[in-house]
């Protein structure tokens, strides 16, 4: 196990909305039943404060924008060889269909490489993400997705080893050097991608998919916070932390 990687992860988790929240919310009810009532009250105002300000649309949106616009969608026009399509969640429940062992961000990816793949004569594709606790890895799984949407096996290669983004850069400069090639991820992932790829000397041409955003329009001022866009904060903080830890 890589200790360094679960800490990262446990830190993290403190430090993003949810986690952030329910620390404050802990502390404050600590504080009530102390009979510490004044900052009782800081930590519970300040622990739902958060909740709603991260839970609103114009913020979660604000947040997530200034990720997304940064790099256009691609326009399919480069004649490259490799496409590295980046790992995201799964699982591997067999009472589950292919698609559904997929998280959505997963499956978004896949096809958008898969669709650059189509349009760019004798491309290959590139798949990594490890295996965590399950069965298969991401890239297994990835791998598997392509296969049936009818992609030939001798234009894939499939890496299980990365556990994160550094580590997939790595792999990627074994095989690609510094040719340019297309880097498929989240819109949202893209910048901290681009910036770890590039600091490696690699030269990729950013393909996003999966974006968050919502269209600019005065109903989203009215809308009740939701679980949902509480969670488009968590992914847009969740890259702000990626990119400050990249910067070191």
């Amino acid at each position: 196990m890589d200790i360094g990687f679960k800490l990262k992860q446990f830190v993290t988790f403190f430090v993003e909305p949810f986690g952030m929240v329910l620390t404050l919310l802990i502390v404050g009810l600590y504080f009530l039943f102390t009979k510490k009532e004044s900052l009782a009250k800081l930590f519970l105002s300040f622990g739902l404060g958060l909740l709603l300000l991260f839970s609103y649309t114009p913020f979660s949106n604000f947040l997530i924008t200034q990720l997304e616009d940064i790099y256009p969608t691609y326009n399919y026009k480069h004649n490259i060889k490799y496409i590295h399509i980046l790992g995201s969640g799964h699982n591997n429940d067999k009472t589950q269909s292919l698609s559904s062992q997929l998280s959505d961000t997963s499956i978004k990816r896949v096809i958008e490489g898969i669709l650059i793949h189509k349009r760019t004569p004798n491309s290959i594709l590139i798949f990594t993400g490890y295996r965590g606790k399950n069965d298969f890895s991401t890239a297994e799984m990835h791998t598997k997705l392509a296969l049936a949407l009818g992609v030939n096996k001798k234009n894939i290669i499939s890496n299980s080893q990365p556990k994160d983004t550094a580590e997939e850069a790595l792999f990627s400069k074994s095989i690609v050097g510094k040719n340019p090639f297309v880097l498929v991820t989240s819109a949202t992932h893209m910048p901290r991608s681009m910036r770890l790829f590039k600091k490696l000397g690699l030269n990729p041409i950013p393909a996003p998919t999966k974006f968050y955003k919502e269209e600019e329009s005065i109903d989203n001022y009215f809308k009740a916070p939701s679980a949902d866009t509480l969670e488009t904060s968590r992914v847009a903080i969740h890259e702000y932390l990626g990119i400050l830890w990249s910067m070191r």
